[in-house]
């Protein structure tokens, strides 16, 4: 069992097979218990699930905090959050896909579902590309905080911009002409056989794939953001990637929680942008600061602590301003 103890990426090879272990029984427990029987995820029923990931999140920090340090704790609190706060805004363009794409509530769990799948497998091939490319090339951080920098100014200065129609969009578009799409819906499947339905031989797929496609599409696109933002706050592989995938093993839950409520955080989003300007700010003094050119560095737990703000003052002031709207959602 001495294996067991091997060194694999700066931790023991047990911490590493014990984290996956504990994603499986997680995923296991979603497919396996609560979609089960197939039924719609109220909001009730959504907001005690969100508790229920965003708790296990907390308590693997608080190991990380006990095992490796204060330093280490704070850094995986801040990725965690970080991590979290940007899945909000993916959560808005979920909502709009599913809306764009007529999917009824209870087909979405499915979609959800094997979106995060994909999106845990996505990020382990991105995070292990960004860690070897950090690891060689040290310069690498200050490209991700000037793109985090433009990323958070450009979502600063065009968040009341009208986003661009489903059907309007090139990437959709173009997997319309090249999927052999049914006309409707058929349960939940993703695939269907055409000689069953009255359609042409062979495997055709349904718009509930196409959904799940621009689902990815979607979570590529935000990756791209907050992998650099991770990477900004630490470099340590293992941070990176649990704080990311306990973030996001919460956001199928979270979607049902907020996907009625999307139009109460409206502002939100320039919270969201002021945080990628605070963490890009940050890597571009951390890497100035190591090459002798700056002698201040913004502290890890600063950041921590001025993400919270900002966050929790977005949420505020969008409740407050939105509180004369209508709640559209289900018990």
């Amino acid at each position: 069992m001495d294996f067991l103890t091997a060194p694999a990426l700066g931790y023991p090879l047990w911490t590493w097979l014990a984290f996956l272990a504990g994603v499986l029984a997680l995923l296991a427990f979603d497919l396996g218990i609560l979609q089960k029987d197939g039924r719609e995820i109220g909001v009730r029923d959504s907001l005690k699930l969100s508790a229920f990931y965003i708790a296990i999140g907390l308590a693997f920090g608080a190991w990380v905090w006990w095992y490796r340090g204060a330093d280490a704790g704070v850094q995986y609190f801040t990725g965690y959050l970080l991590e979290k706060s940007l899945s909000l805004d993916n959560v808005f363009v979920i909502s709009l896909i599913f809306g764009s794409m007529a999917v009824p509530r209870a087909y979405q769990h499915r979609v959800l579902f094997w979106g995060i799948l994909g999106a845990i497998l996505m990020r382990a091939l991105m995070i292990g590309a960004g860690a070897a490319l950090v690891a060689e090339f040290q310069w690498v951080l200050l490209l991700f905080g000037v793109f985090l920098l433009w990323a958070g100014l450009k979502m600063l200065f065009s968040g009341d911009e009208e986003a661009t129609p489903l059907a309007e969009q090139k990437f959709y578009q173009w997997l319309r002409r090249r999927m052999r799409l049914t006309p409707g819906l058929h349960g939940n499947a993703f695939l269907v056989r055409g000689e069953r339905h009255g359609l042409g031989k062979g495997w055709w797929a349904t718009p509930l794939l196409l959904t799940l496609i621009l689902v990815e599409s979607a979570d590529l696109v935000f990756a791209v953001d907050s992998i650099p933002a991770i990477f900004a706050v630490t470099q340590d592989p293992f941070l990176v990637y649990t704080s990311n995938i306990f973030a996001i093993l919460g956001l199928r839950a979270l979607y049902f929680a907020l996907a009625a409520m999307v139009h109460r955080f409206h502002y939100l989003e320039y919270a969201l942008a002021l945080v990628l300007v605070l963490i890009g700010v940050k890597v571009g003094l951390v890497y100035l600061h190591d090459a002798g050119l700056v002698a201040f560095k913004l502290p890890t737990a600063w950041s921590l602590l001025a993400t919270v703000f900002l966050l929790a003052g977005g949420i505020g002031y969008s409740w407050h301003r939105t509180r004369q709207e209508p709640y559209s959602g289900t018990n």
